[in-house]
């Protein structure tokens, strides 16, 4: 296993990724700059870091794209945007920085994990996942309700879905399930439900949470990716935390994280020293309140690089 990083200074990469062609409702385009502008760079900044905003990868225009079959809905578009945030991951992942991607929907994913896990491979080393969701995000072609995509990333990822998102990383599948800690999850339906027993990802829904607590699940998590992984990529939708204190997401589900549970979560994730990449997805500004969603994901994301109370 490769030596943890400590809590020093290290190299960012802001990736913004304003897509909304994954979702149902119109907005989360707009999550990077709503990020940006809750000064997610100048956050990260004052913790000691050396922040380089890259800008946004280019996304066609949804009035104007194909949307094609009615469950894959935008299919080539989704495609074309994730092999270019591949290339964008995968790059900064070999210039030692640590790519922060700023969605858009979680389709992105599938873009970002394929290029951080090359990456990752190229020089020897496994890339666990850890997903915080409040959904399974496991569905495929025959299982969706509403052709989504952004409910379809995961699965992708661990090589079941539509070949044109299975085949973005260099290898089928991108990620093996014992490489994925699925957490937070309290929204599934019977056919995903399904679908996520049989894949063998080990799963810690908000019963376990409420249960156990989040250090003993988030410590779980860690300990078991740790065994065969070296380093970490968290993929953080907004919609794992609870709308009371987060409503600014496109999928409200009551009953997820609060604040300090948050914080912890974050913080664990820091201390593993682990964490070499990051997706933050699922914000939408239309449906937020004052940016205040947005503000929290970005206080968040100083937890996960290092901030503390004391």
């Amino acid at each position: 296993m490769a030596p943890r990083s400590g809590p020093g200074p290290r190299s960012l990469e802001l990736i913004g990724v304003p897509i909304d062609l994954g979702a149902g409702r119109r907005g989360v385009d707009m999550g990077p700059s709503a990020l940006r502008i809750a000064r997610i760079g100048e956050t990260l900044s004052a913790l000691g870091h050396t922040v380089h905003d890259a800008g946004n990868v280019d996304v066609p225009q949804r009035e104007t794209a194909d949307e094609g079959a009615r469950d894959l809905r935008f299919l080539g578009a989704i495609s074309q945007v994730c092999r270019s945030l591949y290339t964008a991951t995968r790059s900064a992942m070999e210039r030692d920085s640590v790519p922060i991607v700023l969605g858009g929907d979680h389709s992105v994913a599938m873009g970002s994990i394929a290029g951080v896990v090359d990456a990752g491979r190229a020089r020897g080393e496994r890339i666990g996942v850890i997903w915080l969701d409040a959904h399974g995000d496991m569905n495929g072609p025959a299982t969706t309700p509403t052709g989504n995509i952004h409910g379809m990333p995961l699965a992708c990822l661990l090589g079941r879905g539509a070949e044109p998102l299975t085949t973005i990383s260099e290898r089928t599948p991108a990620l093996d399930a014992e490489d994925v800690a699925l957490i937070g999850i309290r929204a599934i339906d019977r056919p995903e439900s399904d679908l996520i027993r049989a894949s063998g990802v080990r799963t810690w829904t908000m019963r376990a949470i409420d249960e156990h607590g989040m250090r003993t699940v988030i410590g779980d998590a860690i300990e078991d990716l740790s065994r065969s992984c070296d380093r970490l990529h968290v993929s953080f939708d907004v919609d794992f935390l609870d709308p009371g204190i987060a409503p600014g997401v496109g999928t409200r589900v009551r009953g997820g994280p609060n604040y300090r549970e948050a914080h912890l979560c974050m913080e664990l994730l820091a201390d593993s020293g682990l964490v070499c990449s990051v997706d933050v997805v699922e914000l939408n500004p239309i449906l937020d309140r004052e940016n205040a969603s947005a503000e929290l994901a970005v206080e968040l994301l100083a937890s996960l690089f290092g901030k503390r109370i004391l």
